[in-house]
């Protein structure tokens, strides 16, 4: 071929069918030089030979711009360069600190939050270390402490020379991207260093000196941040960049999934915050689901339950009830009313839904869908008319109890036996639920309660936050036996977040989530599985703390192998099937 005849280039693409291998996109932030935005090309192409596009993100800080680039990204790369000012640290520069480029300072640092909010994987080098720290809650030393021991960080031999050695932790990301090599040999080009990762990162690796030489995610997350400079290092430094590209292409799947499918969590507490005066719109941090962390997240549906507190023997629910309500109906409707006002009077970001129609509707529409439910039977009285009441106002769900018998059945917690399962009234009350088609949610209730439900209810039923009993011995999970009965009536369990239904040791992570979820798996069929986080109702483990992080769920079946259309039946699908039953039957 003659290299330089353009339409042979063409050909290579143009004389066959129209298909390309998708390489992920890496964005790589580029350095500030006078009035010329740059980059050495051993980044590019250490990107290039990992199997990345590489994509240079010029030092803007412009929220609009940044948040444009991020939805186009698979991923990240922070590069190196000068200083960061201390004054972003709430310091002052000590006589050390070399040259800081402000041009790049905002911009980076904005970028990084944004990205981590995002879930997006990044890797940072040198600088990008530390700009992972300063942005994410750690502290960077402006120059390294002089000791004894203290080895030369900032070396005069070409950069491709390796100077020192670095000693990996075991048990870590960055353990595992080296094969478990417990040392490597890098250059060294910095005379600052991270001296405190923060909260969302860890040490991954440390110069003989104990200079930190690595950090990493400690929730699970795919961000790493070196020293040193592996772009230099050739084939020793591709390790990094092959992991990212890899992270990048299990993203670039997430985000397909979600813009493909229908995900659903079906219960979160965030009404229960009403009277501290929360501000849905704005990432407050007071709650776990708001407008950002939605569009964070990826969840399109989410069902609000208004909970109802359980009185104490002796206690009236006016005692207990916040917001001055007198009754529990009075106590449910202000809370419906409420969620009318705070979260559903902006129709431009999300809307009321009651039917999988209703959210593929909303989907459509650039809108997140807002279902309803009710937790605690106790808000339906002694009136069964109350029922209809809270059918008419849009509910798809009512949990039966919580912890606490009340006038419908006995509990799994704090139970004293009231009425040896589901009362005569409780039976009224599931016959009328599938008469108006409501789901009927068994979570928080007793064995006994589990069964007769089972055995009186036409459609099947629900388990909305609920985890196995014999992975996690409490009393509010549900044993192998009654998953296999809720499986073969047709209904659903759907793993819950909250820590101590995952591990009675109360250190959950997203890995106990799976695990939960791949025992439910296994006992019921993926048919019968998904995830209903509890989040405000004191869920969140690390991994899956808030609403923002939800599409780590989606990477992590990815990681699993699981086939789109089954992890589209546990992101809902599961859910819908039984809510379409149950409203497809009240229609006969």
């Amino acid at each position: 071929m003659n290299k330089f005849n353009l339409q042979q280039h063409l050909n290579e693409t143009y004389t066959s069918a129209p298909s390309h291998a998708y390489r992920p996109l890496i964005g790589i932030t580029t350095n500030h030089e006078g009035i010329d935005a740059t980059l050495r090309e051993v980044y590019y192409k250490q990107i290039v030979s990992a199997g990345g596009t590489p994509v240079l993100i010029p030092p803007v800080a412009d929220n609009d711009v940044l948040l444009s680039t991020l939805d186009t990204l698979d991923a990240i790369v922070l590069s190196g360069g000068g200083d960061f000012n201390p004054l972003w640290a709430g310091e002052q520069p000590v006589p050390q600190l070399h040259n800081i480029n402000n041009e790049r300072d905002l911009p980076e640092l904005l970028l990084t939050r944004y990205a981590f909010d995002r879930q997006l994987p990044m890797l940072g080098i040198c600088r990008g270390i530390q700009t992972l720290a300063m942005s994410l809650g750690g502290h960077v030393e402006q120059d390294i402490k002089p000791s004894p021991t203290l080895i030369k960080h900032s070396q005069t031999s070409h950069q491709s020379t390796q100077t020192h050695s670095v000693n990996i932790k075991p048990g870590t990301m960055l353990s595992e991207i080296f094969d478990g090599e417990d040392t490597i040999y890098v250059n060294s080009f910095h005379h600052q260093a991270v001296d405190n990762p923060g909260k969302h990162m860890r040490t991954a690796a440390m110069a003989p000196d104990g200079t930190i030489e690595a950090i990493e995610s400690s929730e699970q997350k795919p961000i790493i941040g070196v020293q040193w400079h592996p772009e230099w290092l050739a084939d020793d430094g591709l390790p990094l960049f092959r992991w990212l590209v890899n992270e990048a292409a299990i993203h670039h799947r997430m985000r397909l999934f979600h813009s493909r499918n229908i995900t659903l969590d079906s219960h979160c507490d965030t009404p229960m915050f009403f009277p501290e005066g929360i501000h849905f719109d704005q990432r407050d941090p007071r709650i776990l689901y708001d407008l950002h962390k939605m569009q964070e997240g990826g969840p399109d549906a989410v069902t609000m339950v208004a909970y109802l507190p359980q009185p104490k023997p002796g206690e009236t629910f006016a005692q207990i009830a916040p917001l001055g309500a007198k009754t529990p109906r009075e106590y449910a409707d202000l809370i419906f009313d409420k969620i009318e006002d705070t979260i559903l009077s902006d129709s431009r970001y999300i809307a009321h839904a009651r039917s999988e129609a209703d959210i593929r509707r909303n989907k459509r529409n650039g809108q997140r869908s807002l279902l309803t439910g009710i937790e605690n039977g106790l808000a339906i009285e002694d009136d069964i008319n109350n029922v209809q009441h809270f059918a008419n106002r849009g509910i798809t769900y009512i949990t039966l109890c919580h912890n606490g018998d009340n006038q419908i059945c006995d509990s799994a917690r704090n139970s004293l036996n009231t009425h040896g399962g589901v009362s005569p009234f409780g039976a009224q009350v599931i016959a009328e639920m599938n008469r108006l088609g409501l789901m009927v949610d068994l979570s928080h209730a007793g064995e006994k309660s589990f069964y007769d439900a089972l055995q009186i209810s036409r459609t099947p039923i629900v388990c909305s936050h609920s985890n196995s009993r014999a992975l996690c011995d409490v009393p509010r999970n549900i044993t192998d036996e009654q998953m296999r009965a809720l499986a073969a009536a047709g209904g659903v369990c759907q793993i819950t977040l909250y820590n101590g239904f995952l591990r009675t040791d109360g250190n959950a992570t997203i890995t106990d989530a799976i695990r939960h979820l791949e025992h439910a798996i296994d006992i019921m069929g993926i048919e019968h599985v998904g995830l209903g986080t509890d989040f405000d109702g004191d869920g969140g483990i690390p991994g899956l703390a808030d609403a923002s992080e939800l599409v780590n769920f989606t990477k992590a079946l990815l990681r699993r192998r699981y086939s789109e259309s089954d992890i589209s039946l546990i992101w809902g699908g599961n859910w819908l099937r039984v809510m379409n039953l149950c409203q497809q039957s009240a229609q006969q």
